[in-house]
């Protein structure tokens, strides 16, 4: 028997001229998801995620607007507490929170710099895949136009459905579109049982502040240190909460959608529920759609793991994100803002590639609507970057080990706020087309850069060149026992971050 290949079809030929066409589907199969865990294991991390490796979004809301100092995501949290420093700063400024509460931001919401298409040009010039906005933080504010919810930006503060806008202009510039939601934080989030707050005394069902709740509802830690509740959510918040997801799915279908930690506070048969009618909806369109999660809130297999300032110590099996904040001190903006170093972020970037991960990047616009310049000057430092040595980032994989180096990242949630950074000696692996690249976080005063697991005792394969991205000459290199020792030339060709190809 003979086998012949005639465009997409397969001929079987054998004897004379009988012959049986065998027709290939077109059209991949719909899956259908049910709300249960097994059938939500049927999720596929698509390929564009695997590829786009590096994404934006923004927490920019009304906590944006009191300009307080420190970590001000939270303000509306913050300044209710009388220990926090949000809270001192709150009555000096605005006054007692039982005459000036945080609703009464809202009117001063009017983002009057907001420019969606300014946004969009400015993470595709950072060289993002996927961008977007927190669609509703903790404080339960909108920032979509909202059948569920009337506290919302196109009916209030500035009136403008911000998650409209953005999706216009992301997908325009042929960037993946994202939303979070951070909504489960926001039972028990207000304290609603403390007298001496308008959060007491204007508590209710359609309130921005949520029902009553005991004083402590929110404080209990599980045995890993997570917030739960108690009493746990009754059954119209969990109907208003999977409202609002599903408004945002209806309304704007993100290619990726990020929820926070503390969903594990609902129902096992909501989170399911919510689950699969995102995956139906994705489906029914033929969308490579992305959930991300944060553990424990969902088990392993029905989404995306998604760690928060935090990253993996070694390669991970599948596809999974960490998110982090452009400042070390805060989510969004605050007047001591501090932002990370050019360095430190492109490293970061690298370090997280190589271990089979994406990173998506917070930045703190202004409450006016504008992106303050020294996160410009990164965000356009990083897409410099990428522009020149993106072949090492952009859809690659990882080599079999992630690299090599004296510095070990920190692991757990939020541990990237203790890490320091990498060394000259610290060095990652990526493979792109069956093509290897180290990627040098540093550029040794030495002027020679070895490379051990290179090394002849390590690596049975023969190296027949290696070249420096956007260096035009030649580089020079031996290969011994110990490593791969690469005499680097007398100009850097990039400021950050040096990638090697290594040809085999």
């Amino acid at each position: 028997m003979k086998i012949f290949y005639f465009g997409m079809t397969l001929f079987f030929l054998s004897g004379f001229c009988s012959c049986e066409q065998k027709s290939i589907p077109t059209k991949k199969e719909i899956k259908h998801f049910e709300a249960n865990w097994e059938s939500l294991k049927q999720y596929e991390c698509p390929s564009w995620f695997q590829d786009a490796k590096f994404g934006i979004y923004t927490h920019w809301g009304v906590y944006s607007v009191p300009q307080a100092e420190g970590k001000s995501d939270w303000y509306g949290h913050n300044m209710y507490t009388s220990w926090h420093p949000n809270s001192r700063f709150h009555k000096e400024k605005y006054g007692k929170p039982n005459e000036f509460g945080y609703k009464d931001f809202i009117p001063m919401f009017t983002a009057d710099k907001f420019n969606a298409d300014e946004w969009a040009d400015l993470f595709k010039e950072a060289g993002a895949q996927f961008a977007g906005p927190a669609g509703e933080h903790a404080d339960g504010f909108s920032m979509w136009k909202s059948k569920v919810n009337p506290w919302n930006a196109a009916d209030m503060g500035p009136k403008i459905d911000v998650v409209a806008a953005l999706e216009k202009a992301i997908r325009k510039r042929d960037m993946k579109y994202v939303v979070s939601l951070h909504h489960s934080w926001l039972y028990g989030w207000y304290p609603t049982g403390q007298e001496g707050t308008d959060c007491f005394e204007e508590a209710g069902e359609k309130s921005l502040y949520g029902k009553k709740l005991p004083a402590s509802a929110w404080k209990v830690k599980d045995s890993k240190g997570f917030y739960t509740v108690d009493p746990m959510p009754d059954q119209d918040f969990e109907d208003v909460w999977l409202a609002k997801v599903k408004e945002v799915v209806d309304g704007y279908s993100p290619d990726l959608l990020w929820f926070d930690n503390r969903i594990k506070i609902l129902s096992e048969s909501v989170r399911q529920e919510m689950m699969a009618y995102a995956y139906n909806h994705a489906a029914k369109n033929e969308q490579e759609f992305v959930l991300t999660f944060k553990q424990p809130d969902f088990p392993l297999g029905t989404g995306t793991v998604d760690l928060e300032r935090a990253r993996m110590p070694e390669i991970y099996p599948d596809p999974w994100l960490t998110d982090n904040s452009i400042s070390p001190n805060t989510w969004s903006y605050s007047t001591d803002l501090k932002c990370y170093s050019e360095n430190r972020l492109i490293d970061d970037l690298v370090d997280i590639v190589s271990k089979n991960g994406c990173l998506l990047l917070n930045v703190a616009p202004h409450p006016d609507g504008s992106i303050p310049q020294a996160q410009q000057d990164r965000l356009r430092a990083m897409g410099k970057w990428l522009k020149l040595n993106g072949e090492a980032i952009y859809k690659s994989r990882p080599w079999f080990i992630y690299g090599e180096g004296p510095t070990e990242t920190k692991t757990g949630h939020l541990a990237d706020q203790k890490f320091n950074g990498f060394s000259e000696e610290d060095i990652r692996f990526t493979t792109r087309d069956g093509q290897l690249y180290a990627i040098a976080l540093g550029w040794p005063e030495s002027g020679k850069l070895p490379i051990k697991s290179l090394s002849k005792n390590l690596y049975n394969e023969q190296i027949k060149s290696v070249e420096l991205i956007g260096h035009t000459g030649k580089i020079k290199w031996t290969r011994t026992d110990q490593a791969l020792e690469i005499k680097l030339p007398e100009t850097k060709p990039c400021e950050h971050a040096f990638v090697f190809q290594i040809n085999i």
